[in-house]
């Protein structure tokens, strides 16, 4: 049985502690709904209604895209070993991009890594746990490094070439602001 919350308790921020992956959906008024899987060491809780996620460089932008048009946003993490969990974090999210305010002030709680394209700063309205008895067991065995070395061979020039050419636009022609937020500073 499903229990909701208005915050996050301690026993959720150890959950999510211990977590290697996490999927985010996100949807604007119209047109498709995304949910991405997220991994790396790209995820903090900053307090118990807020949580900060890095974006990397990937084939799409979608979530910059509904984000800039309707924050709702949803975070859920699922257990794949131990105890069935599934935890939902649900609230509006901003997208910070690297020519943003915001971006200098949260960058330097990640590692520094090639790729790197927004943050998002979700504030949470409500938390919502469930057994997940359902989510088959799975054994986790290291970290994928193609991304990373993809990014280190592209370098900052070769990343905003990618940009131009994949992530301006949704699959549904929504602008993502990336090129005019996202100038990366020499």
């Amino acid at each position: 049985m499903g229990k909701q919350f208005s915050a996050m308790i301690p026993a959720h921020i150890e959950f999510i502690a211990q977590q290697q992956m996490f999927f985010v959906a996100t949807a604007a008024a119209t047109g498709r709904v995304n949910t991405s899987p997220k991994g790396m060491d790209s995820f903090r809780v900053l307090n118990q209604h807020q949580v900060l996620w890095l974006n990397f460089t990937g084939s799409g932008n979608e979530t910059a895209a509904h984000v800039s048009q309707d924050p709702r946003m949803t975070i859920m993490f699922c257990a794949f070993e131990g105890k069935p969990v599934i935890l939902r974090l649900y609230g509006k999210a901003q997208a910070i991009h690297r020519a943003d305010q915001g971006w200098k002030e949260h960058i330097g709680l990640f590692p520094n890594l090639d790729g790197a394209r927004q943050l998002y700063l979700l504030d949470i309205d409500m938390v919502q746990s469930s057994c997940g008895m359902a989510v088959p067991f799975f054994d986790y065995v290291a970290p994928r490094e193609e991304l990373s070395k993809w990014a280190l061979k592209q370098g900052d020039d070769g990343i905003q070439k990618y940009w131009a050419k994949k992530n301006q636009h949704s699959l549904d022609g929504v602008e993502t602001n990336i090129l005019a937020r996202s100038k990366i500073a020499d």
